[in-house]
């Protein structure tokens, strides 16, 4: 798949199932998370790979924040479940640092780069995959229990793993509705 293709014809798919990204794949998908902007050359990020007793694990943290947070039930009864959604999950992080030249919403910037460089090349090697965030990437339960700072921020949850249904999603947005010229 060339870059062009890659860049036109990648879309998230949720229904995900096994075979998960093998250790050849994943090093691509670790290395072009690592290939992104990164103004002051500061890497603000940082990644938790998620599979195996791991997903299990994620499943309590999910569903002790939960309970802690007092959330509804409905979140409660699903928290353990949710990373069996995949047979990988890639958790990005951004871990804020203190800088004259480099704000705090470049660095989120570079790590949600991160997550996305992730996904297209995992796209690329016949692997798809979600970018997912929601309660538990704001919950300050969860970012204590992955010894995460209060400042740090969760940029999302990527699960990864072989699409279940091949469908090729509609092109939703023209160009003509986004782009003006000056």
């Amino acid at each position: 798949m060339d870059a062009i293709e890659l860049l036109l014809t990648r879309q998230s798919d949720s229904n995900l199932s096994f075979p998960g990204p093998d250790a050849r794949q994943l090093e691509v998908i670790q290395k072009a998370a690592l290939k992104v902007p990164d103004h002051g050359g500061l890497k603000p990020w940082r990644f938790f790979v998620v599979e195996e007793q791991g997903r299990e694990r994620l499943g309590e943290i999910f569903h002790q924040a939960a309970v802690e947070e007092q959330q509804e039930q409905r979140i409660i009864d699903r928290a353990k479940s949710l990373p069996e959604r995949a047979p990988m999950l890639i958790i990005a992080v951004s871990p804020y640092m203190e800088h004259p030249k480099v704000p705090r919403i470049e660095q989120i910037e570079s790590a949600a780069c991160s997550v996305f460089a992730m996904q297209q090349a995992a796209f690329a090697q016949g692997l798809s995959g979600v970018w997912r965030t929601g309660y538990f990437a704001q919950s300050r339960s969860v970012k204590r229990q992955l010894g995460l700072n209060e400042q740090d921020e969760i940029v999302g949850y990527l699960y990864l793993g072989t699409p279940t249904v091949q469908c090729t999603k509609p092109v939703r947005h023209q160009p003509e509705d986004f782009f003006t010229k000056l």
